[in-house]
C-alpha cells in the first residue's frame, strides 16, 4: 500500500469508516508486532500493548500531521505504547522479577543456516538485555532503518542523547557479542 493510498484509508477511518480502518490494521499489524516484540521481553504483553496501539490510534488520527509519513507517525505511537505499558507493569510488579522467554522455532535445515539462525537469536537476546531506552535506540535504527536525528525527532529527546544512547548500545552489545564468541568478534555484523 503506498503513502497515497494509506492517506486514503486515514480519511475514510477519521469518516468512522471501519472497513478502512481494518485495512490500514493489515497493512500495518506485522511491522508493529515485531516492533514491539523488540521492544517489550515478556511475550505475553505483545497483543496488549498492540490492542493499545490501535486504540491510541484510532484516538489520535485526527492529530496525525500529514506532512510526515505515516509509518514514522505510527512508529512513535508503538514507542511510547511500549513505554507506558512497561511503566505501568513496573509499578504494579516493582519486586516481582519477570522471567524472559524467546521462543525458538526449530529448523531442519542445514548447518550454515541453523548457524546463521543461532546467531541471530543470540544476537536478538543481547539487544533485549539491553535498557529499554537503549534498545528502542538500537531498534528505531537498525531495525527500521531511521537517521539518529529521525530517531530524536521520534523520542522527543535531543539529538546528542540519542547519539549517546546509540554509541553506549553499540559498546554493550560489543561487549556482550565478544562474549558470545570468546573474543572473536566478526567485523561483519551491524555492531
Amino acid at each position: 500500500m503506498t503513502e497515497s493510498e494509506l492517506q486514503i484509508y486515514l480519511d475514510r477511518i477519521c469518516a468512522g469508516d471501519t472497513d478502512a480502518f481494518e485495512q490500514v490494521y493489515q497493512h500495518t499489524k506485522q511491522d508493529v508486532y515485531r516492533t514491539i516484540a523488540f521492544l517489550v521481553v515478556d511475550a505475553q504483553d505483545i497483543h496488549d500493548i498492540m490492542n493499545e496501539v490501535y486504540i491510541q490510534l484510532l484516538k489520535s488520527l485526527h492529530g496525525y500531521d500529514r506532512s510526515k509519513p505515516f509509518r514514522f507517525w505510527l512508529h512513535g505511537l508503538v514507542v511510547r505504547q511500549a513505554q507506558d505499558w512497561k511503566r505501568k507493569i513496573w509499578r504494579r510488579l516493582r519486586l516481582l522479577d519477570r522471567k524472559k522467554s524467546l521462543e525458538v522455532e526449530v529448523y531442519a535445515e542445514h548447518d550454515e543456516q541453523v548457524l546463521r539462525n543461532e546467531t541471530r537469536r543470540e544476537i536478538v537476546q543481547a539487544v533485549q538485555q539491553l535498557s529499554a531506552k537503549l534498545r528502542v535506540v538500537v531498534i528505531l535504527r537498525y531495525y527500521h532503518n531511521y537517521s539518529l536525528e529521525e530517531i530524536a525527532q521520534l523520542l522527543e529527546i535531543p539529538l546528542g542523547t540519542v547519539k549517546s544512547r546509540h554509541h553506549l548500545a553499540l559498546r554493550q552489545l560489543r561487549q556482550t557479542y565478544a562474549e558470545l564468541f570468546d573474543g572473536e568478534v566478526e567485523r561483519h555484523y551491524v555492531f
